[in-house]
């Protein structure tokens, strides 16, 4: 029988060996702690509600860059292109302190209040497409539309003499982008014939607004020898203002701006004889990419050119092939 002297000298024992192991132990290593990851950045991109074939394909450049790794991407429209849904959701984006916003505005000079609030919160605005005015943005993204609307205005010169009517179909003049067009085309056209009848037909950039409104330019101007457009949806609105009106192809020279497939498939038909094409997946492509740049704390330009390109029946098929336009057209190269 062991006594409890003798326990307590074996639990004595066990103690001291069991130190004696644990202090002669290697501590083992413990795993080092992940490294941090940088925080996905939040983007936000406001379009201005257009629909229309040009507007399809900046959204989907937009979209090709915000689709990057360590970004969300949030894409949000103005319901019926509406300047209080869009201050709306710029005042949203505040609030959800996003990392930078790229916004078509629906208005130049509306939606800058919402602009300086938000720049005023640290979050860097680029604008794509249209300019912003009374606001100090971080950068602006687009084609120089003056200098394309120049190019417009000097082809439809070249087509009349002294004296002519031209038609001019515009486009939304509460927004930089149809001003600039509209004083492109003119100056442009105005150097070279100082006498020529331009007769305007005003739209909100609504295809339905430019075939009304050509149509009742024609019945007023039969002897119109050109219809300039300041988007291609107005050129589209000409045609069928023509068609209406029982004209051929080419019987009235149409020149559209965009170089959006429904225009340039219009040209391939011989109803457009010359575009001023945008790029235009590169115009959202590169406003997304500026507006990450900007989150990141890169410098960026304030004033970014996408480039613009006559387009002419002569080369119609090589623009479509290197902008990338010819895979939504309708009518291919041959």
């Amino acid at each position: 029988m062991i006594s409890k002297r003798t326990l307590g000298r074996m639990a004595l024992a066990a103690t001291v060996a069991a130190t004696l192991i644990a202090c002669g132990k290697k501590e083992e290593a413990k795993p080092a702690a992940a490294a941090p990851t940088a925080s996905e950045l939040t983007i936000a991109y406001i379009t201005n509600g257009n629909t229309n074939e040009g507007w399809t394909l900046i959204n989907g450049g937009a979209k090709k860059a915000g689709s990057v790794p360590g970004v969300k991407f949030i894409e949000l429209a103005a319901e019926k292109g509406e300047l209080s849904k869009q201050l709306a959701i710029v005042e949203d984006m505040i609030t959800r302190k996003v990392n930078a916003i790229a916004i078509a505005p629906v208005d130049s000079a509306g939606i800058a209040p919402a602009v300086t609030k938000a720049l005023a919160a640290g979050i860097p605005v680029i604008a794509v497409d249209t300019g912003i005015t009374g606001s100090n943005i971080t950068s602006y993204v687009a084609t120089d539309n003056i200098k394309a609307a120049n190019v417009q205005g000097k082809w439809a010169a070249e087509q009349i003499q002294d004296g002519d009517t031209v038609i001019y179909v515009t486009g939304d003049l509460g927004q930089s982008t149809g001003q600039e067009r509209k004083k492109g085309f003119v100056d442009a056209l105005n150097e070279v014939r100082k006498n020529v009848r331009i007769v305007e037909v005003p739209t909100t950039w609504d295809q339905t607004m430019a075939q009304n409104g050509v149509e009742s330019a024609l019945r007023a101007n039969p002897k119109a020898k050109v219809i300039a457009c300041a988007w291609d949806g107005g050129a589209l609105g000409a045609k069928a203002a023509l068609m209406a009106a029982g004209k051929k192809p080419g019987a009235v020279k149409i020149a559209g701006f965009d170089g959006s497939p429904g225009g340039l498939d219009m040209m391939k038909d011989g109803w457009q004889q010359a575009n001023a094409a945008q790029m235009l997946a590169k115009i959202g492509e590169v406003g997304v990419q500026t507006a990450i740049a900007a989150a990141k704390g890169e410098k960026v330009e304030a004033r970014i050119d996408t480039g613009s390109f006559l387009v002419l029946p002569s080369n119609v098929d090589k623009f479509a092939a290197d902008s990338g336009v010819g895979q939504f057209m309708k009518v291919k190269a041959k």
